[in-house]
């Protein structure tokens, strides 16, 4: 956002230049004119400035106000990510929580929008970038709910080939991502089979906060791309012949494994450590964060005698 704002002043003043330039041969031959061209030229940037300042204290309000109890009431009776966090871990989503909203706009599109939605939306968010302190989906303006599956070519509700339950906008509807309303709920019931929509899409943006989808995030260190290569080679040989837990999708790229691997990760952490633990340890270094807050007390125990064995 800070970059995006940067190049917009430049741009401003740029174009300023130019105004001036281009008005200044009105000073001799027309000088009324010129004084009502030159005021406009200085106005149009004091009303820019004086928006964006407007913008950013609205925004500032809004992380100061107080998250809203019944936002908090949600957490701890939907998002168990949440729930097994300590007080700090607690306040801290929380606060990257109250980023999101104040950044980004959740729209209805043929569909309302409650209270739980708009706080699963924004955990789906948070939990990926849990792990980075001040990261942020700096080119996500925009999360549209949809009241159920849709076309990922056209966007259509109606129609065939309504198979889409989410996905990250490119093109004219770049700086979207798109929800089903009934996918997203789903992911936070506790019968959830290691399948989070919301979640899935967010390591998408994640994925590609590099300028590509290629299922390597930048913030994945260097050393350890080329075991990650390999690993998602052989899970993915794993899922299409059947002896994966891994949903089937998770095989039809790299892009799609790493948003699958990702949503076990943070649904199932137990039964990805205990069944695939070197899958768990990369996992736990591209999103820096361990876990085992989670695992019950006889998961841990197999983990352990696995390890002796």
């Amino acid at each position: 956002m800070r970059t995006i704002q940067i190049l917009g002043w430049l741009f401003g003043i740029f174009i300023l230049g130019l105004y001036a330039f281009g008005i200044a041969g009105f000073i001799e031959t027309d000088p009324l004119r010129f004084w009502v061209l030159a005021s406009i030229g200085l106005l149009a940037p004091l009303i820019l400035i004086g928006r964006y300042y407007r913008q950013k204290q609205a925004y500032q309000k809004m992380l100061a106000a107080p998250f809203p109890e019944i936002y908090r009431q949600i957490l701890e009776s939907e998002v168990e990510f949440y729930q097994k966090l300590d007080a700090a871990g607690k306040a801290n989503f929380i606060q990257a929580m109250k980023v999101f909203l104040a950044e980004v706009e959740i729209t209805g599109v043929e569909t309302s929008i409650d209270d739980r939605v708009r706080v699963l939306t924004a955990a789906s968010a948070v939990i990926p970038i849990f792990g980075f302190q001040q990261w942020k989906y700096y080119h996500l303006n925009e999360v549209l709910i949809y009241p159920g599956a849709f076309n990922s070519g056209t966007f259509s509700q109606e129609g065939p080939d309504r198979n889409a339950l989410g996905m990250v906008g490119t093109g004219p509807m770049a700086g979207k991502v798109i929800l089903s309303k009934p996918a997203l709920l789903h992911g936070f019931q506790k019968s959830s089979d290691g399948h989070n929509t919301g979640i899935h899409e967010f390591v998408h943006l994640l994925d590609a906060s590099d300028g590509a989808f290629d299922g390597i995030p930048a913030l994945l260190d260097k050393k350890y791309v080329l075991p990650w290569l390999g690993l998602m080679h052989r899970e993915m040989k794993r899922i299409s012949k059947g002896k994966s837990k891994l949903r089937d999708y998770g095989a039809s790229n790299k892009v799609e494994f790493f948003a699958v691997a990702s949503e076990f990760f943070f649904e199932r952490p137990d039964e990805l450590q205990l069944h695939y633990p070197k899958l768990y340890d990369l996992l736990k270094k591209i999103f820096q964060q361990d876990l085992k807050q989670q695992f019950s007390p006889t998961t841990l125990r197999k983990i352990e005698q696995r390890n002796l064995n």
